[in-house]
């Protein structure tokens, strides 16, 4: 597994991310932006876009985080997605996400919500630390036009600080 470094990404990244977060299948468990909402927040104190690079310099995938600025602490893991599956690119990237949301961020509480049947992803998020809080019943609208629950999960500064040693 490659090291990965995470860094905040520019309008230049656009194309990488709008093309990771429409891979075949994703549309089930990831949202997608415009070119114009990624831009608008690429602009926003609220939002921080992480792009993770492997060691030859090469994009591996996205982090993007919402709320990072909010005064009580709450900030979000808006959308995680890797270019390639399955090789450990997810863990480290969410990792370094986490890393930087407490480090560079006054975040008390980092939260997420995933598609119930994204089994892949719970496995990442509990592996990082991450505590089912709840189930939000069907709130998820699926690309069929199907329901799914999306459970809510959470890592609170002292967990992640405890996690760090």
């Amino acid at each position: 597994m490659t090291a990965l470094s995470l860094r905040r990404a520019t309008e230049a990244d656009i194309p990488f991310i709008m093309e990771t977060e429409r891979k075949p299948g994703y549309d089930q468990f990831i949202g997608r932006y415009s070119v114009d909402e990624h831009r608008a927040q690429l602009a926003s104190y609220s939002f921080a876009h992480l792009i993770g690079e492997g060691d030859d310099g090469q994009s591996l995938g996205f982090v993007i985080l919402m709320d990072v600025n909010r005064r009580d602490g709450n900030a979000c893991v808006k959308r995680i997605a890797v270019s390639s599956p399955e090789k450990g690119v997810g863990t480290q990237l969410l990792a370094g996400a986490v890393d930087f949301a407490f480090l560079e961020t006054n975040a008390h509480r980092l939260w997420l919500d995933v598609v119930s049947g994204n089994l892949r992803a719970q496995a990442v998020y509990r592996k990082i630390g991450f505590i089912q809080e709840g189930v939000l019943r069907q709130a998820a609208l699926l690309p069929d036009g199907s329901r799914s629950d999306f459970l809510l999960m959470s890592i609170l500064r002292p967990e992640w600080a405890a996690r760090r040693g």
